[in-house]
């Protein structure tokens, strides 16, 4: 598997040789034809992964990368992040797909099409790393490519403050990271992410945890990202081209909170539990204000991307306060409930980014109503993608909210329960609140007359869904109803990986 794993990370580069190789009108074929065989090498790791040693890393390779300071090209794959590879590599594969009709068949188009493919790499590399200092380069190779596709190909005039806005944030977020990296590194004398997570934070006391856990924490939580923390997300999606929205959603986003499992809550456990109750604060509160500010736009008939992306600071709130439950139910939610937003939100920004090509904007008020009558299928995809991020029972959404409330009502000992409890109750607010835009949304979009009193029609003709655009959505949809069927396919993998990453011991 060690070979497998190498493979999809050479692949992409493979790839983007091929891409200056050939004529620039080739460029998003071969790029769709690399994320294609990326995504099959993943679904290659299915049959040769043990399903009864999920809480174990497998298919290391591990060599050394720069024996001078001790670090090693130290690749794996466990039960955590297993479902976010395959995530990745899906999406990434979709959204090349997606842009074979719309990528220009000049030289931009063939760096539009490398940068999405120099993505792949980062992203993938940042959920198979196993060394700390590596996980941090392909952590930090996403930020330019993200970068170029919001400040070249995005709309609007704010593009380019929305593209500078995004680096400073992360970049910021990006040195506290290192930082908290070199604390580990001086205290434990390795950046081994599988032997540190062993030790569960031995060796070190209880102020370099959290002084550690600080840093590392808020280099993560911008990235998720938490409230306050949030201001870049908006400005960035309603910016962005359609699959620079999908990706920053559906897998950038779930890296800020795979590290805070992985290495907050894994690796500097009296860190976390000093900061947990602070974190699930932030959290809720994101829960709400994401809520909030999603109602304002559905009410005043706002942008429907800037929608999704204040949608997305509520659903991750969710992430946030199952991770700072710090027990099994609440971290199994936080990583259902990760997955299950790549799916449903990828879904979402795809939607958007039909309607952007339709009618050239995503303003809720030029976008009319009815669309059940004018473009049946679409609409019909629309409301499906809202029940799912709304939560209902049978759809993906539900899952990890459940979990997640399940997880606050009875926090890791140690941790107030009472403050927990509270933080229960104003997300179960939160979850009303979720449902009442979204309906807001349909409702808007999907229902009421579509001609005016004199009989002239008030909506501009929508197309329905195109062949292409099946190709691409559908799959999201499909995992997402079979993900909220059968919800044991993520929660099987995952539960024995958290189960030893909070320090617990597998039973025979």
């Amino acid at each position: 598997m060690a070979t497998l794993l190498v493979l999809l990370l050479a692949l992409p580069a493979v790839g983007l040789a091929v891409l200056y190789a050939l004529p620039a009108r080739q460029a998003a074929r071969v790029g769709a034809a690399a994320g294609a065989l990326v995504f099959l090498l993943s679904l290659a790791v299915l049959p040769l992964f043990d399903y009864g040693r999920a809480e174990q890393m497998q298919g290391r390779l591990d060599v050394p990368w720069v024996p001078a300071f001790d670090l090693r090209f130290h690749l794996g794959v466990d039960g955590i992040s297993l479902p976010l590879l395959l995530l990745t590599t899906l999406l990434t594969a979709l959204c090349l797909l997606y842009a074979v009709r719309t990528t220009a068949k000049d030289e931009s188009g063939r760096t539009f099409t490398a940068l999405i493919l120099l993505l792949e790499i980062g992203m993938v590399g940042t959920f198979l790393a196993q060394d700390l200092l590596l996980f941090f380069v392909f952590f930090e190779i996403v930020l330019l490519p993200m970068y170029g596709l919001i400040h070249r190909w995005g709309s609007g005039e704010e593009r380019r403050r929305a593209a500078d806005k995004f680096i400073l944030y992360t970049l910021l977020g990006s040195a506290l990271m290192l930082l908290g990296f070199l604390l580990i590194h001086a205290r434990t004398g390795t950046f081994d992410m599988v032997a540190l997570a062993q030790r569960h934070g031995l060796g070190m006391t209880l102020g370099v945890q959290e002084a550690a856990f600080l840093l590392v924490g808020l280099g993560f939580a911008i990235k998720t990202p938490m409230w306050p923390l949030h201001t870049w997300l908006p400005d960035a999606h309603t910016c962005a081209p359609t699959v620079g929205s999908v990706l920053l959603a559906g897998v950038l986003l779930k890296m800020g909170t795979y590290g805070l499992i992985r290495i907050g809550a894994g690796m500097l456990p009296l860190g976390a539990h000093k900061f947990a109750f602070a974190l699930g604060c932030f959290g809720t509160v994101g829960i709400v204000y994401g809520a909030l500010a999603c109602i304002n736009q559905a009410r005043r008939g706002g942008d429907l991307k800037r929608l999704i992306a204040y949608s997305s600071v509520g659903h991750m709130g969710f992430v946030l306060l199952g991770v700072a439950t710090l027990t099994r139910v609440g971290l199994d939610g936080a990583l259902f409930a990760s997955v299950a937003h790549g799916l449903i939100t990828g879904l979402l920004f795809f939607i958007a980014g039909g309607f952007k090509e339709r009618l050239g904007t995503t303003d809720l008020y030029t976008l009319g109503r009815g669309l059940y009558e004018r473009a049946r299928r679409y609409g019909a995809l629309i409301a499906f993608a809202a029940m799912a991020s709304l939560g209902l029972p049978g759809l993906a959404g539900f899952w990890g909210e459940l979990y997640t409330i399940i997880g606050a009502a009875k926090p890791a000992a140690g941790l107030t329960s009472p403050g927990f409890h509270v933080l229960m109750a104003v997300a179960g607010l939160g979850m009303i609140l979720t449902a009442t835009y979204l309906l807001l949304v349909v409702r808007r979009l999907c229902m009421g007359a579509t001609v005016g009193p004199s009989g002239a029609d008030r909506y501009e003709p929508l197309a329905d869904l195109s062949n292409r655009e099946l190709v691409s959505w559908t799959p999201l949809a499909g995992l997402t109803l079979i993900a909220g069927l059968w919800p044991a396919l993520i929660l099987a993998l995952a539960d024995p990986a958290v189960h030893r990453l909070l320090g617990g011991v597998r039973q025979p």
